[in-house]
């Protein structure tokens, strides 16, 4: 890289042409556009027989178990119908425990014996495939040589088209199994646990004298916040393109502080890039609905609407990888890493979650009384009632390197996991604990004190923007989501113990009315003990005060300050014996869990490690090098015409200081990170114990030579120009 290089990016990116749109609604009505690549039920109806598409749709709706009579005829409409959509090849469409997603790509077209070709595809191919499964994560489930594998098809996620500069793909969403019949993916157990939670629903539902529900579903609508750059600055930072975060860079003069980024005006390169990705994400009925700057320079966000968890889980993973296609288009890059740019916020992925029956009805929504909903408070109550019984595992569903950079910052949820409810529920349940709820705080109306307008609706309470687990008006807040994350993980443990929190309630009310035989009175009998509970997981306040922190150890609520310490939790009793009651892990599921998460947390660290050693010495040390050299021929050449200044000779010593500091830190993190102890657990601790503070000693030797270098010699693109020149 020459010495001019960052500035030649800069000028390039300045002369870039202006950006002109590649959408068009005038020609069509976004309505019109909505789902048009989507195998959806309408679709199935107008293509599909009477008789398959009723069965199909029983299958989807009631869970019911899939008739294999007739995927034929469903492989036959799907073929012809992504063919006329410009389809060459079909796809199963799996999530192995990458966090990523897996595809491969088999022909319609079949020879025939006369020289022509046929296009195909059988119930068979569409319902099962078979990838090679040996080189996905499996944590010890199979050995490498065993490579069977099977992907089977989800009908509750409908299959859609993937436009390619050269065709399309049928893309059928699937889940992925072993020979053994182990989940080796994450839709898998999100799926089961939807199922468990169903189960117990129901159950509760039956309770209350509603007979005509015939499932629950869990819904999820999850924003994703993401960073954009310049692809000229990504590509000339090595720890972008390995890493995903600046393993260097030292403070720009501005950041965040002044509060200028959040929902301000967006530059017309990154509105562009939004318009064309949700242009895209529509066709594939993703329901996007929101679109704006986030709190950090060149952070966004986009947002859904709610769906079943597992479309929207489906969903999710479309929307990341939009985000990175769309963005490419355009030269810039889509940064997904929860913490991409030290010293300013990072991304997360806000988990709004949510239960609703197949009838409609929204079973966390309170209504206008929620002291007189004595079903909300039930089913709100063994919610809470959950996440403080299983606040750990909570935390462990979200761990990973990347997200440890993010969570107990002042940007994200502590790692404390609490519930906040908000000043009405929080009385309601008060008032629950003591005997009966007889009211429900109002919100009234707000006056704005401008004559033309009029008083605008007060909500009965406010927000609380750093709690991990908030109340929001009809459903929780899960803010603790990494950016980078599968959302398939965190629900399937929220279902989970959602699930197990139900079975509780309706334990406790069946044998209550077996008793009273009144349900108002088994309510009142069971409710104020479950609040007596949850209670000590309620807290309304700020949870970024240590005060914060010290209260909670106080109340007994885990810290669970990092991964390492998180995922210790999988194989735990209480964890073993919730997954495996509900169907939802086997107890060698939940080991080889285990074992993947501490394997990628160990892959993550040691692929830092040797990216800032490698930036080290061969980038920033030679850069400053030849600074040093530079000065030192300046102070020479004074010398040498009869001027001595002090201030100079301190400053070639300040450099020779920091380069030396600068090449001390790179040999000292050589040294610890060629060191590996046996056994996972124990190398995941040394890589935090030991190898993360050596980064850290590396990163604030090279921060502080960038700051002290001269703008010319330094070879990487510095946060000023990646974050604010777009």
């Amino acid at each position: 890289m020459s010495e001019n290089t960052r500035q030649q990016m800069i000028q390039t990116i300045a002369g870039m042409n202006t950006v002109t749109g590649t959408v068009d609604y005038t020609s069509r009505a976004v309505k019109e556009v909505y789902g048009e690549h989507v195998f959806s039920e309408r679709v199935q109806r107008e293509r599909l027989p009477k008789t398959v598409f009723k069965t199909l749709q029983k299958t989807v709706k009631a869970g019911t178990e899939l008739d294999p009579t007739i995927a034929d005829a469903v492989a036959v409409a799907m073929k012809d119908w992504a063919i006329e959509h410009g389809a060459t090849h079909f796809c199963h469409w799996f999530q192995p425990m990458t966090g990523t997603t897996a595809e491969k790509h088999d022909s319609f077209i079949t020879p025939t014996n006369e020289g022509g070709a046929l296009a195909e595809f059988s119930g068979k191919e569409l319902v099962r495939g078979e990838p090679d499964a040996s080189s996905f994560p499996s944590g010890g489930l199979r050995a490498t040589f065993e490579a069977r594998g099977y992907t089977a098809w989800d009908p509750s996620s409908p299959a859609f088209i993937l436009d390619n500069p050269n065709g399309a793909t049928l893309v059928i969403p699937t889940m992925f199994i072993s020979w053994t019949g182990d989940a080796l993916d994450k839709k898998t157990p999100l799926l089961r646990s939807m199922q468990a939670l169903s189960t117990q629903a129901i159950r509760l539902l039956r309770i209350f004298g509603n007979t005509t529900a015939k499932r629950v579903y869990t819904t999820v609508g999850a924003e994703q916040e993401y960073f954009l750059i310049d692809k000229h600055f990504y590509f000339a930072r090595p720890d972008l393109v390995n890493t995903g975060r600046t393993l260097f860079g030292a403070k720009p003069p501005k950041g965040q502080e002044l509060e200028d980024q959040y929902f301000g005006a967006i530059a017309d390169r990154v509105l562009a890039i939004m318009a064309e990705m949700e242009y895209e994400l529509l066709r594939l009925g993703v329901p996007i609905k929101t679109r704006h700057n986030e709190v950090a320079p060149a952070q966004y966000e986009i947002a859904p609407l709610f769906e079943t968890s597992n479309l929207a889980t489906d969903h999710q993973m479309l929307v990341m990888e939009m985000l990175r296609k769309v963005a490419n288009r355009y030269g810039m890059t889509c940064l997904l890493h929860e913490k991409p740019f030290a010293g300013i916020n990072g991304s997360g992925k806000h988990n709004n979650w949510s239960m609703a029956t197949d009838e409609g009805e929204n079973l966390l929504n309170p209504g206008d009384t929620p002291h007189a909903n004595a079903q909300f408070l039930v089913f709100c109550a063994a919610a809470v009632r959950a996440v403080h019984k299983y606040g750990g595992l909570l935390r462990m569903s979200v761990a990973g390197a990347s997200n440890d950079h993010r969570l107990g910052a002042n940007e994200a949820p502590p790692a404390i996991i609490s519930v906040f409810l908000g000043e009405q529920l929080t009385d309601v349940f008060s008032q629950v604990e003591k005997g009966a709820a007889k009211s429900s705080k109002k919100g009234g109306d707000i006056k704005v004190g401008v004559n033309m307008l009029p008083k605008l609706p007060r909500d009965a309470g406010d927000r609380n923007r750093t709690s991990p687990f908030a109340f929001t008006g009809n459903k929780f807040e899960f803010r603790a989501v990494g950016s980078s994350q599968s959302v398939a993980g965190p629900n399937t443990v929220l279902n989970t113990i959602v699930a197990e929190s139900l079975d509780y309630v309706c334990g406790k009310l069946e044998k209550a009315l077996k008793t009273t035989k009144d349900l108002a009175k088994a309510i009142q009998q069971v409710l104020p003990g479950l609040v007596k509970e949850f209670k000590p997981v309620l807290f309304e306040g700020d949870n970024y005060t240590p005060e914060w922190h010290a209260e909670a150890e106080r109340r007994g609520l885990p810290n669970l300050r990092n991964t390492v310490d998180a995922v210790a939790l999988v194989t735990g009793k209480e964890s073993v014996s919730l997954f495996t009651k509900y169907h939802v892990y086997s107890a060698r599921e939940l080991h080889s869990r285990q074992e993947i998460l501490l394997e990628r947390y160990i892959k993550d660290i040691n692929i830092e490690a040797q990216t800032a050693s490698q930036m080290a010495h061969t980038m920033i040390l030679p850069a400053c090098l030849k600074y040093q050299a530079k000065v030192a021929e300046a102070i020479q050449a004074a010398s040498a015409c009869g001027i001595e200044d002090a201030t100079q000779a301190a400053l070639l010593q300040e450099v020779v200081e920091a380069v030396s500091a600068l090449r001390t830190a790179a040999l000292a993190l050589d040294d610890v990170a060629g060191k590996a102890p046996h056994g996972a657990m124990a190398h995941a601790k040394y890589q935090r114990d030991a190898v993360l503070p050596a980064m850290a000693d590396l990163r604030k030797a090279a921060d502080e030579l960038e700051l002290l270098v001269a703008d010319e010699y330094w070879p990487l693109p510095k946060y000023r120009e990646m974050l604010f020149i777009r």
